[in-house]
């Protein structure tokens, strides 16, 4: 769908054909922002957790898992945002599903693991709006704690550590995991 954001805003559309060398980043409300590359330690933890839920999805048929492409989470002006990690059940994103552009729903769970530069307080902020844009789930994943903070509408946050298991609930059904399965050993 091809919107025209107000003068000076930029629609997704237009985010969309944005190159790497043009912009790295996310577009919030019409205003394009800027991210850094994360860094290696953060895209390890990114791809060994895409890897374990992958692999379990697949086995079981339940959806789709990707990694940091783009969900618009709002119109009119335009908010594209990209979790670290995300999953999306076939009732949300259909398997047979051709989605070219950004996905226009949000997934079941969405995935934030902390870089460097981030704060405790945007990651909360960010879980918070994943939670409103209507993703029944988000872990966001400290790995400088070892914990994994689990965020669920109308709930307390849960925290995991090396003690607990990372269990998907309702939302990946039956799917867990150690922390070390993705962090690597204590």
């Amino acid at each position: 769908m091809v919107t025209e954001a107000p003068p000076g805003l930029v629609t997704a559309d237009e985010l969309l054909r944005l190159s790497k060398d043009d912009f790295y980043g996310e577009l919030i409300r019409g205003e394009l922002v800027e991210e850094m590359p994360p860094g290696m330690r953060h895209e390890e933890i990114v791809a060994e957790l895409i890897a374990l839920l992958l692999a379990y999805v697949k086995s079981n048929g339940l959806g789709r898992v990707l990694g940091g492409s783009g969900v618009w989470t709002e119109r009119d002006p335009d908010t594209v945002r990209a979790p670290d990690v995300q999953f999306f059940d076939t009732l949300r994103l259909p398997l047979d599903a051709d989605t070219p552009g950004y996905a226009e729903v949000a997934p079941n769970l969405a995935v934030e693991v902390r870089s460097p530069n981030d704060t405790r307080r945007e990651l909360h902020d960010k879980a918070i709006m994943w939670l409103d844009a209507g993703v029944q789930m988000v872990w966001v994943i400290l790995p400088e704690r070892r914990c994994v903070d689990v965020y669920r509408s109308g709930q307390d946050v849960q925290t995991v550590t090396d003690a607990d298991l990372l269990e998907g609930l309702d939302v990946v059904p039956s799917f867990n995991c150690s922390l070390s399965d993705f962090l690597g050993p204590a």
